[in-house]
């Protein structure tokens, strides 16, 4: 039972749609971090001045102590308090929203290159058949004879 193990688990990790899912998942971690930076770093400050100088990842909510003011989420982490992190939950939603709209890009052009080699494939097989203008069935182009109604062709 046990005696192709070793060569299954190397023949599946090979297989081609296990690396590339790897990939995948490696350049999409990557791609996390740039769109978290981007998130923290370029969205949010212009946004929380225009708000007022707020600073997004600060805003939270102090369940216990209730009532108890801290001045910064740090600082109430280190005293223990129970938070509600609302302004880093707002961060990670725009973070999401920006990375759905990136994948939507990307399969959009992905779709949009797919149906443009289908087009050029289906215009070149066009190309390479006519009808017969005995029985109307599509033969190839430089027949002599149609395959199915056995007529002859000029």
């Amino acid at each position: 039972m046990f005696k192709n193990l070793g060569k299954e688990l190397r023949d599946f990790i090979l297989r081609g749609n296990v690396m590339d899912m790897a990939v995948g998942i490696i350049i999409g971690a990557a791609f996390g971090k740039i769109v978290d930076s981007l998130v923290k770093d370029i969205i949010m400050p212009p946004i929380g001045f225009v708000l007022g100088k707020v600073d997004f990842s600060n805003l939270y909510f102090t369940l216990y102590p209730l009532g108890e003011k801290y001045d910064s989420l740090d600082a109430a982490a280190k005293a223990g308090a129970v938070t509600i992190n609302y302004g880093l939950f707002v961060n990670t939603v725009i973070s999401f929203l920006i990375v759905a709209c990136a994948i939507f890009a990307l399969i959009k052009i992905v779709n949009t290159i797919k149906d443009t080699a289908c087009k050029e494939e289906k215009a070149e097989e066009a190309a390479a058949e006519k009808e017969c203008p005995f029985c109307c069935t599509q033969i190839p182009i430089n027949a002599k004879k149609c395959p199915h109604c056995t007529s002859e062709l000029g």
